[in-house]
Order: C-alpha cells, then sequence, then structure tokens
C-alpha cells in the first residue's frame, strides 16, 4: 500500500472531525438562539460534500487494508460523530504506519 493511501485518509479525516465540530456550533447558534441559519445551510452542505469525500478515502483504505466489515463501519461512521474521527484516525495510523513504511503486505488485524 502506498503512504498516499493513508495520507489522503488522515486528511480526510482531520477536515471532516473538523468542519463536524464547526456544523454542530452553527447548529446550536441556529437552534439555540435562533439566529446563523444561511450559515449553518453552508457549513452543512461543505460537510456534507467533505463526508463523501472522506467515505472514499476511507473505503480505500479498508478495502486495500482488508479491514472486516464491522471495523470498515466503524470507520465510515466515525465521520458523523463529533470528535470521534479524531480518536478514530489515531488508532488507525498507529496500526497501517507501521505496514506502510515495512512495504510488506498489508493484512487486517482481527
Amino acid at each position: 500500500m502506498k503512504r498516499s493511501v493513508l495520507t489522503r485518509y488522515r486528511v480526510m479525516a482531520y477536515v471532516t472531525a473538523v468542519m463536524l465540530l464547526v456544523l454542530c456550533t452553527c447548529m446550536v447558534f441556529k437552534y439555540g438562539f435562533d439566529t446563523g441559519e444561511g450559515l449553518t445551510l453552508v457549513v452543512s452542505q461543505i460537510h456534507g460534500v467533505l463526508y463523501i469525500i472522506y467515505l472514499i478515502f476511507a473505503f480505500d483504505l479498508g478495502s486495500k487494508a482488508k479491514w472486516p466489515m464491522g471495523k470498515l463501519l466503524w470507520v465510515l461512521i466515525s465521520g458523523t460523530i463529533p470528535t470521534a474521527a479524531f480518536f478514530v484516525e489515531r488508532k488507525v495510523v498507529q496500526e497501517i504506519e507501521p505496514l506502510v513504511a515495512d512495504g510488506s503486505p498489508v493484512t487486517a488485524k482481527v
């Protein structure tokens, strides 16, 4: 597996997680203080597009790492839970990084 597969997953995990936090903040202002409706709409659409890109990159990484379906689903869903993507990304990198650095074939840990 190329390092670029892991790098693009990491970038999108962070971008998606940050945008989800921004979206949550906008939602608090929209529903809690009745302000920022337009901004919330824009941020939600941007997050949606970025989440789709995150899904593609995470699925690519998971298929190349030959993850079991449960682990792949957890990584894909982590982009919808505020702050979860930060923790899941860290765990994924700890698992995949040594395998990418060796250049050895990647197999999933069960």
